[in-house]
This record gives C-alpha cells, sequence and structure tokens, in this order.
C-alpha cells in the first residue's frame, strides 16, 4: 500500500511576492563618497610619519632593554574595558 503525503499543494507561497518586485534598474544611482586630496595628503603625510616615529622608538626600547611596562596603567586599561 502506498501512502501519499498530506498538504503537498506543490506551491511556493512566496513566488508571487518575488514576481512582484520591480526589476532593479541598470542605470540606479548609489550612494558616493569622495574624499578631496588634500584630506588625502593629510591623512597619509604627517600621521603616517607620527606612528612611524613612535613605533621605530619603542622597537628601539624593545632591544636595548630599556622598555618599561607601567603595570598599574595596564591594569586600569583592562578593568575598565572588562567593566560595563
Amino acid at each position: 500500500m502506498k501512502v501519499n503525503p498530506t498538504n503537498q499543494t506543490h506551491l511556493n507561497p512566496y513566488q508571487k511576492q518575488i514576481q512582484q518586485q520591480p526589476a532593479k534598474q541598470p542605470n540606479a544611482q548609489s550612494d558616493k563618497v569622495e574624499i578631496s586630496n588634500r584630506a588625502k595628503a593629510m591623512q597619509d603625510n604627517h600621521i603616517q610619519k607620527a606612528r612611524d616615529e613612535h613605533v621605530q622608538n619603542v622597537k628601539q626600547q624593545v632591544q636595548d632593554g630599556n622598555y618599561d611596562v607601567d603595570l598599574n596603567k595596564t591594569a586600569e586599561k583592562l578593568a575598565s574595558f572588562f567593566r560595563p
């Protein structure tokens, strides 16, 4: 004896909604952000130079064995990070 599953209508309830959605227009405008050349120059130059100098300074201190970590500040930062 063959038992057929019940309540199978073979209809996709979302098919009607998919058909009603408008097709995307290829010429539709999208949001656009532009950064001026002056802003790019400001971002690249002095900030990157300052970071490079600081990193080199810390690297040199670590290699020389002169880099000192303040454990109290580190503990405070960790505590403030994990506290709400």
